[in-house]
């Protein structure tokens, strides 16, 4: 039975009654299977690399120049996917870093960030060069957040845990960007997630609605002069869409909405929310655009607000601390170390340059874990390899993606270490991407995969 005879009903009469819509069309959509989106993380690999290397059947979709329509194969358990070289993310949810416009260099907070697609794609944009903050209020879906963070090797973001209206007072025009991917009723998912639509009713968009408008209230203070604010959501709904960003402007004069590049999708609808007609400059996009449902409004700040801050002075790690945190990166890894140094218990953090003032904020991470001081010695971290360049490693066990000590050190096993991999730490590399680290003794590869992350 097709997916459409189980969606609500007020749902599907609201959709039939949108004046200029194409519903037959629309409708027809979900008689096909859902798109599957894979993003390249060019802070691992460039996307005409991987599309030369590729195991999968790739078609380039329009959203973001890193993003392909993907076939099957692909999936979470994949080696490549644990070395953080690409990201499972749907489509057309591409589209709001594509608006936004991260460039290196730039301050980016994405308030609403889990399970972190949009947050590692805006990082890969700055590639390495600035700083984002990635915030999710639910702690478990913070530190899905976090888990996703660090497999992308993101060296230069922090990750909280809180809410708006604490977070974004004390941040006040500190961000160039600022993406509030909100909260809301789902309608774009329906397709891939019937669960979803068992869980709508007629009042859902409203009450979305007002949280969304309240969301942006917040996150409007840490916009920076000139700087952009872009609001997106993955449903249909009117309401949460040209409803929310023509209330936030009425009350936000100093905003204005700005045009998105037309490569995907279709203009916004103010008629559908009597709307003022300048919010047509947002964008649509639905199944028959090739994605699953999105709504995309961009928005800088002209006036008002305050320049950015300066930010947060942390003393640094202590000398006989960074000695031995430096002689260990230098026998593991060819280049610099990056970021500043800062310990606090026994553990070494490299901070990312622009790291504000986050005290009293529930703060889960900033910058890399490299590691722990333990006695005379230094032990370190799955992240401090998942961020390291794989040109970098120097003692490396290389495995093949079809080898099985691959597959068995992903499952928690330790493996014979290959040819040429010398005693103690070692990058452990999927067809040259690194997945994480062991020790080698007598020739054996111990395996320190953490067991949260492992295939089962």
């Amino acid at each position: 039975m097709s997916i459409h005879f189980n969606l609500p009903e007020a749902f599907l009469k609201r959709m039939q009654c949108l004046p200029d819509f194409d519903y037959s069309n629309f409708i027809k959509s979900y008689d096909a299977p859902p798109f599957r989106g894979l993003r390249v993380n060019t802070l691992k690999c460039k996307p005409e690399l991987f599309s030369e290397i590729s195991p999968f059947t790739l078609e380039k979709s329009p959203f973001d120049d890193c993003g392909f329509y993907v076939g099957t194969g692909a999936s979470g358990r994949h080696p490549w996917h644990h070395a953080g070289v690409f990201y499972l993310q749907e489509s057309s949810a591409m589209s709001a870093v594509t608006a936004l416009d991260v460039r290196p260099g730039m301050k980016v907070l994405d308030l609403c960030a889990a399970p972190g697609g949009k947050s590692t794609q805006a990082a890969a944009k700055l590639l390495g060069d600035g700083f984002i903050l990635c915030n999710e209020i639910i702690p478990s879906r913070a530190a899905v957040l976090l888990s996703n963070i660090e497999r992308c090797g993101v060296r230069n973001a922090a990750v909280t845990n809180e809410k708006p209206e604490k977070l974004c007072p004390k941040l006040e025009g500190f961000f160039d960007r600022v993406l509030v991917d909100a909260p809301c009723s789902g309608e774009g998912m329906f397709r891939r997630e019937p669960a979803a639509a068992a869980e709508w009713t007629e009042q859902t968009p409203v009450a979305c609605a007002k949280r969304q408008l309240g969301i942006l209230e917040e996150a409007c203070k840490t916009v920076a002069q000139g700087g952009v604010l872009v609001y997106s959501t993955c449903t249909f709904s009117p309401d949460e869409n040209e409803g929310v960003v023509d209330a936030f402007l009425k009350n936000h004069p100093e905003f204005a909405i700005e045009p998105i590049d037309d490569r995907f999708g279709s203009v916004a609808r103010p008629d559908w929310a009597d709307a003022a007609a300048e919010i047509a400059n947002a964008r649509r996009v639905f199944p028959f655009d090739g994605g699953e449902g999105h709504f995309v409004a961009r928005m800088r700040r002209t006036d008002g607000g305050i320049p950015s801050r300066s930010t947060n002075a942390l003393k640094p790690a202590d000398k006989e601390a960074a000695k031995l945190f430096n002689a260990f990166y230098s026998s593991q890894f060819s280049d610099e170390p990056y970021g500043n140094l800062f310990k606090i218990g026994g553990r070494i953090f490299m901070l990312p340059e622009f790291l504000p003032d986050l005290h009293g904020i529930n703060l889960l991470r900033a910058g890399v874990l490299a590691g722990n001081i333990k006695g005379k010695r230094f032990e370190p971290s799955h992240a401090l390899y998942l961020a390291a360049k794989a040109e970098a490693a120097q003692n490396k066990a290389d495995f093949s993606l079809d080898d099985e000590r691959l597959a068995a050190f992903l499952h928690g096993e330790q493996v014979d270490a290959p040819e040429g991999c010398s005693k103690g730490y070692a990058g452990v590399m999927a067809q040259g991407y690194i997945v994480g680290f062991g020790k080698v003794s007598d020739g054996v590869l111990k395996n320190h995969y953490p067991k949260g992350l492992r295939n089962l």
